[in-house]
């Protein structure tokens, strides 16, 4: 493989930040050089990509990060993904929608908003900044403007007629003059940038901590929440079913939800150890993965060859439709992560990896629970209703179509050896109409539930909707890692292959970003309409035609995609000596690491 990369592999000793955004990663670089931590530059990363990504998260969405204390070597996630509401009952949904899927957008698919809270309790915890220290560059950004990005501008004007006619409270932010924005035209939002403004003068008290809860408490049980409410008393919107709905979100359950922390799930993969989080969201897949792969001589094999490509694929389809059948909120079910994660299941699995494309869904099956992996089989054969009207949501990539968001990334480590690695989405300005006097709407996470009775993922007050964010922390003798990437159900392949590939084959951190990427379909979708594509394949053309050659030949239906399309991927590493190095991909001409 060429040494030739599209961008130097950044390196320091001081600080560095990678995101999604170039203008994000600057700013959290920003608050790096006058003396803030990792903590303080993550969530004013993040406020700012709220800011200029609207169609990839918003401070409604949710949030899970892995982050790294330097000073008590702790390794811990922070949970921000909202659950369903009290009024979230399968009865009241079914009503609705009878058996079918709750919509990926409009008010019936809104959990509590998570984000915002998640970001302050990270600041408040482990932060070192004030609230108003954080928030200055998004208020400045929303307030003042920044350069509209085309996707953006493109989301925006394919919606136009929607919001125009069914989401006026949108098409009041989004189409100023009742236009739609041109690509890098100077665009505001001064009705977010006045909320934030409102969060940092509610941020009152005697110490540091308390004006951080000062802010949270305006959020969930203040004005904000009174906006929210106010406005879902009375709305009734449109959503991609095709039927106006109500919400069933309420003051008490924005009043009693807060983001906490947990332990990371982690093992060990060829001296490394990676920590993903819990299966509330779909962070155990890539430990699957890595634990079922453990089995073959990848460090044999060509990293851009067909054997590669395929053993890897038949792999996550296996460790994917684990997740399909056994993941949710641990909380409510009892997920079976000791045996998901053990070596013998693991070995097992791998034998079932032959020198062909499966197509079939193959969930494991665990004593006791096999009406879960019938289940999941069953679910991935139905043909659900085609999406229509709204956007359905989230989740690939722009190469798919621009109408639906995607998600966000962001890495970051300061002098003193603090990590983040996080992975925001959600409250896409194509998931819900846009609250009056705010500046932003709700999300649509609870499309992720099933509407059936006995599963890990069924709809449940209380609950969270098994997500497909899962950031990436590593370690191996001192040296760590954090990485990540937007992409919905293909993060932990495109997360995956990359570390595969630094692993086995010495790929340098850019190398790995611009080295070509695959996903498959093969399982279930997590988004509405929750189709499956069995045995679909999808590779950039980089990979060679003797490769995608060699795929066919295997049975993988292969789609080969755009040049430069597949993946978001940022990272950041620190060794043990303190050296920094970080990394982004070129893909789509908007993630930077920066740092010094």
């Amino acid at each position: 493989m060429s040494n030739f990369t599209t961008r130097p592999d950044i390196r320091g000793t001081f600080g560095t930040v990678a995101s999604t955004h170039w203008i994000a990663s600057q700013t959290g670089m920003g608050i790096l050089e006058r003396g803030g931590n990792a903590f303080d530059a993550a969530v004013a990363t993040a406020l700012v990509l709220q800011v200029v990504e609207p169609h990839l998260n918003g401070p409604a969405g949710d949030l899970p990060a892995i982050i790294h204390v330097a000073e008590t070597g702790e390794t811990r996630v922070l949970c921000a993904q909202g659950v369903a509401p009290k009024g979230a009952t399968m009865d009241h949904y079914r009503e609705h929608f009878g058996g079918g899927l709750i919509p990926g957008s409009g008010l019936l698919a809104t959990v509590v908003p998570g984000a915002f809270d998640g970001w302050m309790l990270m600041l408040r915890d482990h932060g070192s900044l004030e609230v108003a220290d954080v928030m200055a560059p998004a208020i400045g950004y929303a307030r003042d403007g920044h350069p509209m990005l085309p996707r953006v501008a493109n989301t925006i004007a394919g919606l136009a007629d929607f919001f125009r006619n069914e989401w006026p409270s949108s098409a009041q932010t989004w189409l100023p003059d009742d236009i739609a924005p041109t690509e890098w035209a100077l665009f505001r939002n001064p009705d977010l940038g006045a909320t934030w403004q409102g969060l940092v003068d509610a941020a009152t008290g005697d110490t540091r901590e308390a004006r951080i809860d000062a802010a949270r408490k305006a959020w969930s049980q203040g004005f904000v929440a009174d906006a929210i409410c106010d406005y879902l008393a009375d709305a009734k919107v449109m959503d991609v079913s095709g039927t106006a709905h109500s919400a069933v979100l309420s003051r008490q359950d924005l009043a009693e939800w807060q983001a906490s922390w947990e332990d990371t799930l982690s093992i060990d993969y060829h001296g490394w150890t990676v920590h993903k989080t819990a299966p509330w969201s779909q962070g155990p897949v890539m430990l699957q993965g890595l634990q079922i792969l453990k089995n073959f001589d990848l460090a044999a094999m060509d990293p851009m060859g067909a054997e590669f490509v395929h053993t890897v694929t038949e792999a996550m389809k296996l460790a994917y439709a684990d997740r399909e059948a056994y993941y949710g909120d641990p909380d409510f079910f009892d997920i079976p992560v000791d045996a998901l994660l053990s070596p013998e299941y693991a070995a097992e699995r791998a034998k079932l990896i032959g020198d062909t494309a499966s197509m079939e869904q193959r969930p494991g099956r665990i004593a006791g629970l096999e009406h879960l992996a019938d289940d999941a089989i069953q679910r991935a054969a139905t043909n659900f209703n085609a999406a229509r009207g709204a956007s359905a949501g989230e989740p690939t990539m722009a190469h798919l179509t621009e109408k639906r968001g995607d998600t966000v990334h962001i890495d970051v480590i300061d002098r003193w050896g603090n990590m983040v690695s996080a992975t925001p989405s959600g409250g896409w300005l194509q998931s819900n109409p846009v609250i009056p006097g705010l500046g932003f709407p709700l999300n649509s996470r609870a499309q992720m539930f099933w509407l059936r009775d006995g599963l890990p993922t069924s709809l449940t007050p209380g609950a969270r909707p098994r997500t497909t964010l899962t950031p990436s922390l590593a370690e191996k003798d001192g040296t760590r890692i954090a990485f990540g990437t937007p992409g919905g159900d293909q993060q932990d392949q495109w997360q995956l292959i990359w570390f595969l590939r630094y692993v086995h084959h010495g790929l340098s951190m850019q190398q790995g970003m611009d080295a070509p990427l695959f996903h498959t379909a093969h399982f279930q979708s997590s988004f509405y309409p929750r189709d499956a594509k069995p045995g679909e394949l999808m590779v950039e053309p980089s990979m060679g035609e003797a490769a995608i050659d060699g795929l066919r030949a295997r049975g993988h239906k292969v789609v080969v995609s755009e040049p430069w399309s597949i993946g978001r991927l940022t990272a950041a590493r620190r060794e043990a000596d303190g050296m920094l190095t970080a990394a982004a991909t070129p893909r789509l001409m908007q993630a930077y690491a920066v740092g010094r």
